[in-house]
């Protein structure tokens, strides 16, 4: 048989709490009052559970929550996820080496592509992400992936004119 569930904190009576439940917004935090409030009012804890559509074990920790920390203690927290791959100066370093652009013979390409600086990441950072956030990241940091069209280090510049003017003359 279910041993009740002791609210250890007298700060509001039952009718107390469902005044709060009244001009509470958020929908989770009313049904937590309801339940606390069935408790005060007597009932078990498996009556009240299944009242507030919940398990018995589940009001128990909410019950232990809020002799705790009052009526505050009955908010669910909000999740700040996991930590980014790159801090702030990492990611302003990959900014800066992105506009800068690549350099032919240290980096071998001539224009960035998302595994080029997946790999450079992963030599500078020591950070192995997919393709996929790479391009991510670029997105976030409002660079395009639209690039000027390369163009070879070992043009001839002269014979380009000089195609051009021939090029006009014949037509």
């Amino acid at each position: 048989m279910a041993v009740a569930v002791v609210v250890a904190n007298r700060d509001y009576t039952a009718a107390d709490l469902r005044r709060m439940m009244s001009k509470e917004r958020d929908g989770q935090v009313v049904r937590r009052l309801s339940a606390l409030a069935l408790i005060l009012e007597g009932h078990s804890r498996t009556v009240a559970a299944e009242q507030s559509g919940m398990d018995r074990q589940t009001l128990r920790d909410w019950v232990h929550r809020y002799n705790a920390g009052g009526v505050a203690a009955l908010v669910s927290g909000k999740s700040t996820g996991r930590s980014p791959k790159l801090d702030a100066a990492q990611m302003a370093q990959l900014y800066d080496l992105v506009v800068k652009g690549p350099d032919l013979e240290i980096d071998g390409v001539v224009r960035w592509r998302c595994v080029d600086l997946r790999a450079q990441i992963a030599r500078r950072f020591s950070v192995d992400v997919p393709e996929r956030t790479v391009a991510k990241w670029l997105r976030r940091l409002r660079l395009t992936r639209r690039q000027p069209r390369p163009f070879h280090p070992k043009q001839d510049l002269a014979a380009q004119e000089t195609f051009k003017k021939t090029f006009a003359a014949w037509r």
